[in-house]
């Protein structure tokens, strides 16, 4: 089992397996309809990280699902980090977790079942550090290692948190940095530093339980979390889903390393970055030159378990800010960009 690798049995890895946004338009595009619920708040209409159900007692269900191919050799790593991700929809809908249930696909002809009790042992631990239990699950023999969860919640209404309900004005944070795919595939091409071996995982493996400490601040107009699409694509999310776009100061954006630059300029970009760049890359007003093509290329980085992107009215920012630095997040108080009147970009870099 020692000498097993995950990711060499899988064609993509992490978030970055995730299919690219226009793509996915496309597939979702469709005349046929389904009835309106009331009691639906949040479901196919918007662009959100989860769905959200009406209980009529004053709170709502939050549901939904993530899963994807290994991001790292490790089976007990990769089991926390797409826990991890999954349950970040929750959080970042300002909800508190209640449950999940496993999904695995698992190659049985080529990996031994041993390694999946791996992978399931790694998610049983993010589950107990979220509070929840593992409740089930169902599995298939797939060609590929494929695991995820689907994961329930709960929130009171009045602090439900979503994509497309930013104001202008708001100031923009992130809570974690940007980087995990750039340094994922730094490790594949066998270019990563040793110092930086666990960085990306050990990201990747801390709960956003933040999103639901930041549900009670009422100036906390809109959250998401940032995965697959990258910084870009999530941002392009809130801002057209709330009829406005962005500022963005590339030099504010936490890193995940002050190396992450060079690792571009070695060549290090998932193959995710430039399909979400052929996605969306018209939507962003960026200078055609190397600096504009760096910056491209980290913000359009494919993130697994990313941070919470947070846009917050100027004058609850000092609470917010309190919020973060009691959970250990200073670092993530200085603002990266803000919510502009709509033009004819989405995101403006700075």
């Amino acid at each position: 089992m020692e000498n097993i690798k995950l990711t060499q049995y899988s064609h993509g890895a992490g978030c970055g397996c995730k299919i690219s946004p226009n793509i996915l338009d496309e597939i979702l595009h469709s005349s046929f309809s389904m009835p309106d619920n009331d009691r639906l708040i949040v479901g196919n209409h918007s662009k959100d990280d989860a769905a959200v159900y009406d209980l009529r007692n004053g709170t709502a269900l939050i549901a939904t699902t993530d899963f994807f191919m290994p991001i790292v050799d490790d089976p007990f790593s990769f089991g926390r980090i797409a826990s991890a991700n999954a349950i970040s929809d929750v959080y970042a809908m300002g909800g508190n977790p209640i449950m999940a249930i496993a999904i695995l696909g698992w190659p049985i002809n080529l990996i031994p079942p041993s390694v999946a009790t791996k992978v399931i042992e790694g998610s049983k631990s993010i589950c107990m550090e979220a509070g929840i239990p593992l409740a089930g699950g169902h599995s298939i023999d797939s060609p590929e290692p494929i695991f995820g969860l689907a994961v329930n919640g709960l929130v009171d209404l009045q602090h439900l948190k979503q994509n497309n309900t930013a104001k202008k004005g708001d100031l923009l944070l992130l809570t974690k940095p940007i980087g995990v795919g750039i340094l994922t595939t730094a490790e594949k091409k066998g270019m990563l530093k040793e110092e930086h071996k666990m960085l990306a995982a050990h990201q990747m493996m801390q709960l956003n339980k933040i999103g639901s400490v930041l549900a009670s601040v009422n100036g906390v107009h809109a959250m998401t979390d940032v995965t697959g699409f990258g910084l870009f694509g999530h941002l392009i999310e809130m801002a057209d889903g709330s009829g406005l776009s962005a500022n963005i100061d590339f030099n504010s954006v936490p890193l995940i390393t002050s190396d992450l630059k060079d690792y571009v300029r070695q060549g290090s970009v998932p193959g995710g970055t430039n399909r979400n760049w052929d996605s969306y890359g018209h939507r962003v007003n960026i200078e055609k030159n190397e600096s504009g093509n760096l910056c491209k290329n980290i913000l359009a980085d494919p993130q697994t378990s990313g941070g919470l992107l947070i846009s917050v009215g100027k004058e609850s920012y000092n609470e917010v800010a309190a919020v973060l630095k009691e959970a250990g997040l200073e670092i993530h108080t200085n603002p990266i960009g803000e919510i502009i009147a709509k033009n004819e970009y989405a995101v403006h870099m700075a």
